[in-house]
């Protein structure tokens, strides 16, 4: 497996999470299950991603761009997510936040899947890409808390 194929397992996790999430309404054991999923999900693949794939990209000129967008629409979701975790589930403006964290987490996984990884594909050699995948996955692994079968079974 090659960090690409790494992170794209996470990825599909999260749109699927943001997907259900804004589907839910008003302060329920679903909405607070699934936002607990996801803010988990993107905390633990961030923490991955940002060690194991853009640090390593950000080494190269070529790669310091791109590494500089992805770290900066990071920031842009933690940044929701902690207005989320701030606002009661059951205010009207809950969902309007979720529904913008959904658009940016979709957003930032379509450029990296679309754009970035063919730019780091260009920067990285096969072996630092398997290797940034082993390192990746134990570091995810580690952040990861078990999933609620019942949610994303």
């Amino acid at each position: 497996m090659n960090i690409f194929e790494a992170l794209r397992q996470s990825h599909e996790k999260q749109r699927e999470l943001a997907e259900k999430l804004i589907q839910t309404s008003g302060d329920t054991p679903e909405r607070r299950d699934l936002f607990e999923l996801l803010k988990n999900e993107l905390f633990a693949h961030a923490v991955g991603e940002d060690r194991y794939f853009y640090i390593p990209l950000m080494m190269s000129d070529s790669g310091l761009n791109i590494t500089r967008h992805a770290l900066a629409e990071h920031h842009e979701m933690d940044e929701l997510l902690e207005q989320l975790t701030e606002t009661e589930f059951s205010n009207p403006g809950w969902l309007a936040i979720a529904k913008k964290l959904s658009e940016t987490v979709h957003h930032h996984l379509q450029e990296e899947e679309h754009g970035f990884f063919q730019q780091a594909g260009k920067i990285l050699d096969e072996k630092q890409k398997e290797s940034l995948a082993k390192q990746y996955l134990a570091e995810y692994k580690k952040y990861k808390k078990a999933d609620k079968d019942s949610l994303t079974g």
